[in-house]
């Protein structure tokens, strides 16, 4: 359990080199003016934050640089970044510090950089092992720079190394998707995280989708792929945590794990959000309005509400939820609230006992149907 003391920052890097087909995330196309546009507004943005104290002191537990693709930035860049950081907040001696990274963006040297500013966790989007699973996907790179950066990790200091996988991909087996773990668990990482492919409105997939160029993700095989995930992962000594997650003895992503037991978090950069104080907020999904904000001395907020008690006892629930473990059963109790438990106990997508409340493994497959029913 996070402690209640604890808190992350999260910062998000707003660049990559392509869009791959089924990304909805708010990004650019890499370009070095826009890097620079972006280097020195969230160099301001730290300072707003530091003048306003919104951390009250305490000690950071998690950092995590995500995107997009943060290794898109110059290694120097990152490092400086971390150490700018590290000089405004205080840091616990024991927080993980992860950095997302394309397998074919970082070189021996890049990876030997940032562990020494102390990056402690590096997570790589994978996706597959199958090159023909890249075209679909529009995603640049080949599968062995998976291999290739996992092991120059290992070398460069790393025993904390995620990877990124997503199944039901257009054309994919369940043959392909087993030897895609298979692979990968050769690998030895630390941590995975499956992920089916989901189509997001407005992506290159969905207009791809809707030509018929490639067929429609097939729920009834994504849920076969989803039972071989598990066993074969399972069987590798992996701990199934949470829906998407799986992790050795003690790998668990802290950061992670802070959205999911009510941890608070701050973030940084276009589309970030955060969650302080019982407040959630955004930042401007535009890089050229966050630029153009910070220039003013002015933090790019957007769409801040504060939450009642019930609103943040509702968000437990919901996030704890995805937690194989689930949630203590108090967490649900209101009058409106029992009868949608009682609901979806009785369809079968949750369980309880005297103590606890958590998803089935049917509720796991349709667990954004029940957190719709619980908001």
């Amino acid at each position: 359990m996070i402690p209640s003391e604890a808190v992350g920052l999260y910062i998000h890097v707003p660049f990559c080199r392509r869009r791959c087909h089924f990304c909805a995330f708010y990004l650019e196309i890499a370009q070095p003016n826009l890097i620079a546009q972006f280097q020195s507004a969230l160099l301001q943005e730290i300072a707003l934050h530091a003048q306003h104290d919104v951390l009250d002191g305490r000690l950071l537990q998690s950092i995590y640089f995500g995107g997009g693709t943060p290794t898109s930035l110059p290694t120097e860049y990152l490092t400086r970044l971390l150490n700018r950081i590290r000089a405004t907040w205080p840091i616990s001696p024991s927080a993980e510090i992860t950095i997302e990274a394309h397998p074919s963006t970082v070189s021996l040297d890049d990876l030997n950089a940032l562990a020494r500013a102390g990056f402690n966790r590096i997570s790589f989007g994978a996706e597959s092992m199958k090159d023909q699973d890249f075209a679909s996907l529009g995603r640049f790179g080949l599968v062995r720079d998976t291999a290739t950066a996992v092991h120059a990790s290992r070398r460069a200091g790393f025993a904390n190394i995620n990877l990124d996988l997503m199944y039901g991909l257009p054309g994919q087996s369940l043959r392909d998707w087993r030897e895609t773990v298979e692979s990968l668990l050769m690998l030895q990482p630390s941590h995975l995280s499956c992920y089916a492919l989901t189509v997001e409105e407005h992506t290159r997939l969905a207009q791809d989708i809707a030509q018929q160029i490639v067929a429609p993700p097939d729920d009834a095989l994504q849920n076969e792929m989803e039972s071989v995930t598990e066993d074969v992962i399972a069987s590798a000594g992996f701990m199934h945590y949470e829906i998407s997650n799986y992790a050795k003895p003690g790998y668990s992503s802290r950061h992670n794990l802070l959205y999911w037991t009510g941890g608070e978090y701050l973030g940084l950069g276009p589309s970030a959000q955060s969650y302080l104080a019982g407040a959630r907020f955004g930042k401007i999904a535009n890089l050229a309005s966050y630029v153009e904000t910070l220039s003013r001395d002015h933090l790019p907020i957007v769409d801040r509400t504060t939450l009642s008690t019930s609103e943040q006892q509702r968000d437990a629930l919901v996030f704890g939820l995805r937690l194989l473990r689930g949630v203590p059963r108090v967490t649900s109790r209101t009058a409106d609230r029992d009868q949608q438990v009682d609901s979806l106990l009785n369809q079968g997508l949750l369980a309880s006992d005297h103590d606890r409340l958590w998803l089935t493994p049917l509720g796991r497959r349709y667990a954004d149907t029940v957190a719709a029913a619980l908001f």
